[in-house]
């Protein structure tokens, strides 16, 4: 009774462990393929607020965002 309620919380940390894992590899192979900011929509958003960006502006706001992600 007790060798059985102990395999199946150990097998629900084990699940747990390796579920984790797995969805934060899908996850950043996710986001490396579809990033949730481009190029284009940091110049709409620069353009929005007034500003006419420049290439070198842009470069750095992506750099920027990339440190994050």
């Amino acid at each position: 009774m007790l060798i059985d309620i102990l395999q199946v919380v150990i097998g629900l940390l084990i699940g747990a462990v390796i579920g984790f894992f797995v969805s934060k590899k899908v996850m950043t192979n996710y986001l490396k393929k579809n990033p949730p900011i481009n190029e284009e929509m940091i110049k709409a958003l620069m353009t929005q607020m007034g500003r006419k960006p420049s290439q070198k502006q842009v470069n750095q706001m992506m750099k920027s965002m990339e440190k994050y992600m």
